[in-house]
């Protein structure tokens, strides 16, 4: 899905013109200038969010302050998007009144704010803290507000504009003109017959050996931009991709055919029945949308992918991981961070820099953290039939962010990696409240994407903590962009869902259609298989999958031998970068992501973040950022373009080079008897 928002301000307060489908996000402000006489002088800044990073472009020279600050303006209404998820799950599928959107959208979004204000003194203010994808955009502040002298090469503007160039003329091939460029999976085309190496090769349907993708989008689109990660990140990310992927995937499906994996495709996000079709769910609701368990019982029990599986048992993993991992490498240092609040401590230079300005008073976040909390009650008190989740359940999932933002956001922070836990808060829900998919839903809106919030606006926090923006503008900003793109998201998002048919249905919808919703199909099957059907029956003492369970014990354990290596053996520096969290992320958000998406960003943060800091470090430490922030401006835009001026006209192409993947038979089963529309049988 494409979408765009136009916004403005100008020296007499900050304004909006809208124009924005939902789905990515391509924000263009306009800002005038502080230089006399304001109401005549214009400049044209471009920001812009692309696979989740938010980046900007500047037409003339403009004030570094009014650049950062309406970037922030920008960047925070970018994160009102994640609300979709349950704004399109409730229209899509049980037609909830406007009402009931709105009041969890607001209260969603300040309890991020509310969340990031407690945490600033943790996140924030350290030095250790350094949040890596800040990096890029303060490279391109540099390259676009620092005269640079042109002893040999490129200027770092000029670099800049050579690869925004080169990168917006690029995506038109992969954007429009050849797609198959996102999915190159040349096994397929070597054997076209055999089932086994499609799904072996299938960079779409299957494990991706040999797939890649020449599609800047599709590499930055699920871990961020690869340019800015930290080489020991991803190390990290690659030994649990090449674990997951190649030898455990393959393991359990062809040597053990574990969950009776070869029933199923081996990489989908489809919930199948035992006989290997796709599970239909209205078949198990009541007219209340309640699970109907004599209908279930009849209808039979639900099956996963192999790979949808595993993935969903290494976040079983990866939470407990996280949780002991902060408490052993970082734990000493929160701890000292919570002294301090009592006492003077040892600043940086960026803090002691940033305590000459107004601070942002701990009431107003308090302030907006309890309205959040209040108006989210009201909606469990008034609409609690509708709804389905009761106010303990809301306090719970309070509960559950404010104790996992931090030791989440210390990942982020140090590795550029964000470990999530949706299962874990659908799975926790799901016990206490089977049955009930709206609940499910709406627990993980406020237990784990007010985290998600949260870590935006620190990561925004720490922007304006390096480049100096006094802290009241950088709140100001955040507030005020995130209120006026969420009315606006909400407004679009009815009109595209009412005008748009079968928008979110892969079957129905036509075939030349530039509009689907992946992310929102896997986050319908969450709430199948967490909120309708329950963890109970599928995790439960006589569940299918109830051995993945132990993955939360086997997650807690893991990072105590590291632990424990690097204080016996000190001196050795490697030990502390084996970071368990990260190494499970290795195969984090598969499905909706692809290996194909995951092996091309650890190729190319490879070459850029090793060999090219190896061997070029000069030209590293000069263009790595900049290029970085020139590949997703050039993407972003050709974006735009191309929806504007033919996707939206329904103006497609047809022909071999737009099929992409050309893996027909990745899909399919291999178990023997099971019958497929398309497939053989064996």
């Amino acid at each position: 899905m494409g979408s765009w928002v136009v916004m403005g301000s100008w020296v007499g307060g900050p304004g909006v013109f809208v124009l924005r489908p939902y789905g990515l996000l391509f924000n263009v402000p306009r800002i005038s200038s502080a230089l006399p006489p304001p109401f005549l002088r214009f400049l044209f800044l471009a920001f812009f969010q692309f696979a989740g990073e938010v980046h900007a472009f500047v037409v003339l020279p403009a004030d570094l302050f009014l650049h950062i600050s309406n970037l922030n303006l920008s960047s925070s209404s970018s994160s009102s998007s994640f609300f979709l998820f349950i704004f399109t799950f409730s229209e899509c599928i049980v037609c909830l009144s406007k009402i009931h959107v709105e009041l969890p959208f607001f209260g969603n979004q300040v309890l991020g704010y509310g969340w990031a204000g407690l945490l600033r003194r943790y996140l924030v203010e350290p030095a250790e803290m350094w949040w890596p994808s800040n990096l890029a955009q303060v490279s391109l502040f540099r390259a676009l507000h620092e005269k640079d002298s042109r002893s040999k090469g490129l200027t770092r503007m000029q670099f800049f504009l050579t690869f925004f160039v080169a990168s917006f003329a690029y995506y038109a091939l992969p954007g429009y003109l050849f797609p198959i460029l996102t999915f190159f999976s040349w096994v397929c085309w070597a054997w076209p017959n055999s089932i086994t190496a499609q799904q072996i090769g299938s960079g779409y349907h299957g494990l991706g050996v040999g797939a890649f993708t020449l599609d800047w989008a599709g590499i930055s689109a699920y871990h961020g931009s690869p340019l800015v990660t930290p080489w020991f990140s991803i190390v990290n990310v690659a030994v649990g991709f090449i674990m997951f992927i190649y030898i455990i995937v393959p393991i359990c499906y062809w040597k053990f055919n574990t969950f009776d994996a070869r029933k199923f495709p081996i990489f989908s996000n489809q919930l199948f029945t035992s006989a290997g079709n796709k599970y239909d769910t209205t078949k198990i609701l009541t007219p209340d949308f309640d699970l109907n368990v004599a209908a279930y019982d009849s209808y039979g029990k639900l099956y996963l992918s192999p790979l949808f599986a595993l993935s969903i048992g290494s976040g079983f993993a990866r939470f407990t991981a996280t949780l002991t991992h902060v408490f052993l490498f970082h734990g000493s240092d929160i701890w000292r961070q919570s002294k301090s609040a009592m006492s003077s401590v040892r600043e940086d230079i960026h803090a002691k820099l940033m305590k000459r300005y107004k601070q942002v008073p701990q009431w107003w976040f308090l302030l907006l953290l309890v309205g959040s909390i209040v108006l989210s009650l009201m909606m469990s008190f008034i609409w609690k039939e509708e709804v389905q989740l009761p106010w303990w359940g809301m306090v719970f999932a309070f509960g559950l962010a404010f104790i996992v933002t931090l030791p989440i956001g210390v990942i982020q922070a140090t590795t550029n990696q964000q470990p999530g836990y949706d299962i874990i808060a659908q799975f926790m829900i799901g016990y206490v409240l089977p049955g009930k998919p709206i609940a499910n839903l709406l627990f993980k809106i406020y237990g784990r994407i007010s985290t998600i919030h949260a870590l935006s606006f620190l990561a925004d926090l720490k922007l304006g903590h390096y480049m100096k923006i006094p802290p009241r503008c950088m709140y100001t900003a955040q507030l005020v962009g995130t209120l006026v793109a969420g009315v606006v998201n909400l407004a679009v998002a009815w009109w595209m869902l009412e005008s748009i048919e079968n928008i979110c249905d892969v079957d129905a919808l036509h075939p030349d259609s530039p509009w689907t919703c992946p992310k929102y199909r896997v986050t319908f099957d969450a709430s199948v298989i967490w909120g309708l059907i329950g963890p109970g029956r599928l995790f439960g003492h006589h569940g299918l999958y109830r051995n993945l369970v132990w993955l939360f014990l086997v997650g807690a354990f893991l990072p105590v031998p590291i632990w424990a290596l690097s204080k016996m053996f000190p001196e050795k520096k490697w030990i502390p970068l084996i970071n368990i969290p990260v190494i499970s992320y290795g195969f984090a958000g598969m499905p909706p992501a692809t290996p194909t998406n995951i092996a091309s960003w650890l190729i190319t943060g490879t070459i850029f973040n090793y060999f090219v800091f190896k061997y070029r470090k000069g030209w590293w430490q000069k263009y790595n950022y900049v290029l970085s922030a020139a590949l997703d401006a050039g993407t972003a835009f050709m974006g735009v373009l191309l929806f504007f001026a033919l996707q939206n006209e329904n103006r497609n192409l047809t022909w071999w080079g737009t099929e992409i993947d050309h893996c027909p038979l990745a899909s399919c089963p291999t178990a023997p008897g099971i019958s497929v529309k398309g497939c053989p049988v064996f």
